[in-house]
């Protein structure tokens, strides 16, 4: 069990630092150069793979596909093929997702609120 106190992140046994820590690999992905915009862009809607792709400017189809594959087994992404040619697939955030991707989204919301309006300045 991973826990932090004054600003020490321990896990598992005496000795055993964060890097050895399995909460590691879910922070490394949500924090991830894609995985927070695909967490903000997840964050009301539903979304199919084409839609999450044209949503997140300058992401790569390969790169998304990595990205929504380690969300989806972090447990934060939920992710439904529909069985038609070609297949649909669609996207969203899990409970864990949504708890997770919360204040990310204050966080972007709060920047964006205090950044002049685009292509003003």
């Amino acid at each position: 069990m991973c826990s932090a106190e004054r600003g020490h992140v321990a896990c598992g046994p005496v000795g055993e630092g964060p890097w050895d820590c399995p909460a590691r690999d879910v922070v490394d992905h949500v924090t991830s150069r894609w995985g927070v915009w695909v967490l903000i862009s997840l964050r009301s809607n539903n979304l199919r793979f084409y839609e999450l792709r044209d949503s997140i400017r300058g992401i790569s189809e390969k790169m998304l596909a990595q990205t929504m594959r380690a969300l989806v087994q972090d447990g934060l992404v939920w992710r439904e093929v529909e069985p038609t040619t070609p297949p649909q697939v669609t996207y969203g955030l899990t409970e864990f997702g949504q708890e997770v991707g919360e204040p990310l989204t204050e966080l972007f919301d709060r920047i964006t609120r205090r950044l002049p309006p685009y292509g003003a300045g």
